[in-house]
């Protein structure tokens, strides 16, 4: 019985050479620009949040959610990550998530790995933070709520419409036939997105409103928070094995389209599939695998933030 979670990403062999050096500039150039500015604003209290979130990402990542036409989708977090870290740090925590699950876990090729974290982490990011700072001063919740909630599922709609770009441009599979696959069945799991999203920002206003600015962050309070969110993180692991076994969005429509095979393996193995090899495909397995790749993107993050605070003057 398979009970890690399905890969949630593009694999090598999907795209071809040309579109995924293009998107490799692209997010090269997008990820730069994302150190300078944070690099600029950072401060000391700030670097454990964006450990948190990048822990909390890789976690509920895991979490695949059935949906229609025995299809799964994911939790994808970017518009979540850039609401409450503003759009550079959110944009450096969704790379350390995507990066770290391509080098550790194979889920995602390394020639596509551009395109992966330029769809889900770059574009996601600015979307989320785009639409969520039009109400960003208002002193209703509720409207906060609902606008990141639309925010989180257009984030997903529009990640899936590049992607289809992607594969139809490379010739993978005719544009008029995968992009409308690809934006049905993510119109849907972009609910699942925005119900999650919501669920969380409702969950910070309520407990720590100061998290959402980022000036502001871990002013008062202590270390508890930290401590929540590793205990959340570790919680989304312990679930992993019953995420839903079904395909995810993409892997559907190239299995429904025909260009699954087109898909490389990885040239090489570490924790394939989110397993540990020597404990085999079981619940086990992968909660090891999580709470592994939990604390990889965690102290990633905090080593990458250390090094990019601002000095003091």
């Amino acid at each position: 019985m398979h009970y890690a979670p399905a890969p949630l990403h593009i694999p090598d062999g999907f795209l071809n050479l040309v579109i995924s050096l293009i998107f490799w500039v692209l997010t090269i150039l997008a990820v730069a620009l994302a150190i300078s500015k944070t690099g600029q604003a950072l401060g000391e209290k700030q670097i454990p949040l964006m450990g948190i979130m990048a822990a909390f990402v890789f976690a509920a990542q895991m979490l695949n959610f059935p949906v229609a036409g025995g299809t799964s989708g994911h939790f994808l977090g970017g518009a979540l990550t850039a609401i409450v870290l503003g759009p550079w740090a959110g944009i450096l925590v969704m790379t350390a998530v995507i990066a770290v699950q391509a080098l550790l876990f194979q889920d995602g090729g390394l020639l596509v790995m551009g395109a992966n974290i330029f769809d889900m982490g770059v574009l996601t990011a600015m979307i989320g933070f785009g639409l969520y700072r039009l109400v960003s001063a208002s002193n209703s919740r509720t409207l906060k709520l609902a606008v990141a909630g639309v925010a989180a599922w257009l984030s997903t709609v529009a990640a899936a419409f590049l992607t289809a770009i992607q594969l139809g441009l490379s010739g993978t599979s005719s544009l008029s036939i995968v992009l409308p696959a690809m934006l049905g069945v993510h119109l849907i799991i972009g609910i699942g997105e925005g119900l999650i999203t919501v669920a969380a920002l409702a969950f910070i206003m309520q407990t720590r409103p100061d998290l959402m600015q980022a000036d502001r962050v871990a002013e008062r309070g202590g270390r508890g928070w930290i401590v929540v969110g590793v205990i959340v993180s570790l919680v989304a692991v312990l679930l992993s094995p019953l995420a839903s076994a079904d395909p995810d969005g993409l892997e559907r429509v190239a299995e429904d389209l025909g260009f699954l095979q087109a898909g490389l393996d990885a040239p090489y193995q570490i924790l394939p599939d989110y397993t540990i090899p020597f404990l085999g495909e079981t619940p086990l397995s992968t909660i090891v695998a999580g709470i592994v790749g939990v604390l990889v993107v965690l102290g990633l993050m905090v080593v990458v933030g250390s090094a990019l605070k601002k000095k003091p003057a």
